[in-house]
């Protein structure tokens, strides 16, 4: 299978509606255990090491990857194993928690803008402006708090939100900005065991939080709400890819080749040198030489 038709497994396709439930979340191709995969994924961390540096080097575009998922789908794993190979000074990670006072003075998508990357810089949002759309929706009683008398819960509101977000993409990708959204799917089963996990091991017992299980009452909500997200703005700019997630080390594999991939896509270059740059550093070689 060529990386094409391999990443078009878990691409959602611009103007296509989907349903969470067609995506496999215990996909993991040929491979049986971590271990057939141990040495791709090191390859795979040492190709995106290569190529975050010449995105630093170019200067020319950042790289904005948004991870969402449900509870103890992987997402800080994720960051941590897939990122940690990359060079700090070009990397950010945002989580992004309940919004602030002064948060929500502004538009929803505010306080995301200010914590974009800059060009040559990755940027990761750990969970993002989707949640106005996903968590807001199951739970519309957030929308008191945006002081907005204007803002009910209704189909048009979550339509108009999903066309300010595809705006916000399109005008960051015109920018220099690629965009690559990771959807963590883990299914319904496998959060149980990870739930009864943290509640079982005393040294997981920080992880577990009693809203996770208020959450997972809602599921089904929220994967109706996944579904009319990732259908409405998956696009050729900033498409998602729904990652299987009931194995941590395949969405580890299937995330590494997506964002390689993305970077290599962009096609950089190093920096053309100036013609007094070349001389200096033909100056500077010969001094090394003479001393």
């Amino acid at each position: 299978m060529n990386p094409v038709d391999f990443l078009s497994l878990f691409r959602v396709k611009p103007d296509h509606r989907v349903r969470v439930s067609g995506f496999d979340p215990s996909w993991r191709g040929k491979h049986k255990s971590k271990q057939d995969l141990e040495d791709v994924i090191q390859k795979n961390l040492e190709r995106l090491e290569d190529a975050q540096s010449l995105l630093w080097a170019s200067g020319q575009y950042a790289l904005l990857i948004v991870l969402q998922a449900m509870d103890t789908a992987g997402k800080d794993g994720l960051i941590k194993h897939v990122i940690s190979g990359v060079n700090p000074q070009g990397c950010q990670v945002s989580a992004f928690k309940q919004p602030t006072s002064e948060e929500l003075e502004h538009d929803f998508l505010w306080r995301y803008s200010t914590k974009l990357p800059g060009r040559g810089r990755i940027g990761i949002f750990n969970r993002s402006y989707y949640e106005e759309v996903l968590v807001v929706r199951v739970h519309p009683e957030l929308l008191e708090k945006q002081h907005r008398p204007y803002l009910k819960p209704s189909a048009e509101l979550w339509k108009q939100r999903y066309q300010d977000i595809n705006h916000f993409e399109s005008r960051l990708a015109r920018n220099g900005t690629a965009i690559v959204k990771l959807f963590l799917n883990i299914s319904k089963d496998e959060q149980k065991k990870r739930l009864q996990e943290r509640l079982d091991n005393p040294d997981k017992h920080w992880k577990f939080s009693a809203a996770d299980l208020t959450e997972r009452a809602h599921w089904d909500e929220y994967m109706e709400a996944y579904a009319d997200a990732l259908s409405a703005t998956s696009t050729e700019e900033a498409p998602w890819y729904v990652i299987p997630a009931d194995h941590k080390w395949v969405s580890r594999w299937i995330a590494s080749e997506i964002l390689v991939k993305t970077i290599q896509d962009l096609k950089l270059k190093p920096p053309e040198l100036s013609k007094e740059q070349k001389a200096a550093l033909a100056k500077a070689r010969r001094e090394l030489i003479a001393n």
